[in-house]
């Protein structure tokens, strides 16, 4: 027998769609749908038909022959057998420079009131996987305005971070430091699943008219439905992609990378997929990774996108399961402290407990001295704080904590920052070396 005829038998024919065939609805669990009748691949769409007029949903799994459909808007007027139509075109999402300045949804529509966005160019939600191989390397340091990250945790461009917080001690005062204080060509804000009021505060508030000049923002509410949460982010990822694709230098900044896996876990639990670790399945954690290795520098010739991905800490435990597999794939972390912010110290930066994983690419070795000097000292303080509050320590019992109680008060003054304030790179630089000859003076 020759080899072409042995191979054969192991090389299956090709798959043959059948031609597009309505269905009808069986059945509705929660947020999910259960239709037969019709055959779709899962990630396409259908179309429901309600009482309400048609409603899109997307295809999120099957069993035998059933489809569990998942609507992106508000689930009304849905009525038993309701006919269910499978959709061949694809949708795509605006992309081009004038995007800079909008507000869109998920979905790539415009929410600020401002009119229709006419682009040139569309995107696919779903994009190649970059070789890693072909990927530059990081070797310049991004300028992101605030002067404890620039000095302390510096961040290379293409870079992913992670910005570890609970609630209420200013990640988003943080963020929109960063995106008026960046070198960054181009932003990206994703706001996903945080609540209505905030979004409009962030974006007129915090965000202010300089940042939004050259910023574009995706936001998903926490109303919005879990299939439209995560579009969001694969929404904010495209966008940012694009840019880098032209060669820009993008910071993106997704709020939250928490939600997001959130809005997965609402959906796997809802077609059936058993939980795992503390009620996330699987899922969960191999979509994570997928989602953070968008970011990151592009092939030769293009940009790089410098990604912050914030990560809620619910009840200010740095060993949840999302937190947890967060820092594993991140470049690094940037933790704010609850006590820090509680004492009024802004932005909260915990410097002790934060690494920029990269920052020895992209600084000098006397960068990364001074930087470690400050974190001794600051360390120093820490670790004898009650001692120190209690007058239970005695000055001259150790000159190493003698120096961080002299120098407290300038180590918190050169950590904190306005909101408004934007320190450049240089100029933090410079302001950390003056504290550390402040230091070697003193120990002396």
């Amino acid at each position: 027998m020759e080899l072409s005829q042995t191979l054969s038998k192991f090389i299956l024919p090709p798959l043959r769609l059948a031609p597009t065939v309505a269905g009808k609805l069986t059945r509705v669990v929660g947020l999910t749908l259960e239709a037969v009748g019709c055959r779709a691949s899962v990630g396409s769409l259908c179309r429901v038909e309600t009482l309400t007029g048609d409603l899109e949903a997307e295809v999120v799994g099957f069993s035998g022959d059933k489809l569990f459909l998942m609507p992106s808007e508000q689930l009304t007027g849905v009525l038993p057998g309701a006919r269910v139509t499978p959709l061949n075109e694809e949708h795509g999402i605006p992309v081009g420079p004038e995007l800079l300045g909008r507000v869109i949804d998920g979905l790539g529509q415009p929410l600020d009131g401002l009119g229709d966005i006419m682009t040139r160019h569309s995107a696919q939600l779903s994009s190649e996987r970059i070789n890693p191989m072909l990927r530059q390397t990081i070797r310049d340091p991004l300028d992101v305005g605030v002067r404890a990250i620039n000095s302390v945790l510096t961040v290379g461009q293409g870079q992913r971070m992670g910005l570890f917080a609970g609630s209420g001690v200013g990640k988003s005062v943080l963020m929109g430091m960063m995106t008026r204080g960046t070198s960054a060509d181009v932003v990206v804000v994703g706001l996903i699943g945080e609540r209505g009021r905030e979004v409009k505060e962030f974006i007129d508030d915090i965000l202010g008219e300089k940042g939004r000049a050259r910023s574009v923002v995706v936001a998903a509410p926490a109303d919005a439905s879990p299939l439209m949460r995560m579009k969001g982010c694969d929404t904010t990822l495209t966008i940012a992609e694009y840019f880098r694709d032209q060669g820009f230098n993008v910071l993106l900044l997704m709020d939250s990378l928490t939600r997001y896996a959130q809005a997965q876990r609402e959906i796997a639990l809802a077609i059936g997929e058993p939980p795992a670790t503390k009620g996330y399945p699987p899922s969960v954690f191999a979509k994570l990774p997928r989602l953070v290795e968008r970011a990151g520098n592009g092939q030769a010739g293009q940009g790089s996108i410098t990604a912050f991905f914030t990560v809620l800490t619910e009840g200010d435990d740095l060993q949840d399961p999302i937190a947890d597999a967060a820092r594993a794939i991140l470049d690094g972390h940037i933790v704010l402290s609850r006590d820090l912010a509680d004492s009024g110290h802004y932005p909260a930066i915990d410097i002790e407990k934060s690494i920029s994983r990269v920052m020895p690419a992209v600084t000098s070795d006397e960068h990364q001295q001074l930087a470690r000097g400050i974190k001794m000292l600051y360390a120093q303080y820490q670790q004898n704080r009650d001692l120190i509050n209690l007058g239970a320590y005695q000055r001259g019992s150790d000159p190493r904590i003698d120096l961080a109680i002299n120098l407290k008060p300038n180590m918190d003054q050169f950590l904190q920052q306005t909101m408004k304030e934007i320190v450049s790179f240089d100029e933090s630089l410079a302001q950390l070396q003056r504290l550390m000859q402040m230091a070697q003076l003193n120990q002396y």
